[in-house]
């Protein structure tokens, strides 16, 4: 599966910059079987310095209610999804400021 076009094409909203944010996907098109809306978030807070915490996610349902194929496929969108948020907000190119996605991971999620 193309994770990458499946974000992009089921985006909802998404507001990310060099300061952090967030972004909604729609997963109710891979969980059709289900009768519910399945949406899905990430979002990075702005630690200060330039700095961008950990990336986090979350859901709208509990992921222990699908069968284990589906557990499986919204574990893998979960992290494709972060790493691309991670892709729109780090500052490719500052020496001082971009990090790779696991630099970035290993960070605290808020400065407070």
């Amino acid at each position: 599966m193309n994770y990458i076009k499946y974000i992009e094409d089921n985006t909802i909203r998404c507001e990310a910059s060099g300061r952090g944010g967030g972004i909604e996907i729609n997963l109710s098109p891979l969980l059709s079987k289900y009768e519910q809306d399945f949406r899905m978030t990430a979002y990075q807070n702005y630690l200060g310095g330039g700095m961008l915490g950990a990336i986090q996610s979350d859901q709208n349902f509990n992921p222990e209610d699908l069968s284990e194929v589906d557990q499986t496929l919204v574990e893998a969108i979960t992290e494709e999804l972060k790493k691309y948020l991670h892709n729109m907000t780090n500052h490719v190119g500052d020496e001082w400021e971009e990090a790779t996605f696991e630099e970035n991971q290993s960070r605290p999620v808020s400065a407070y």
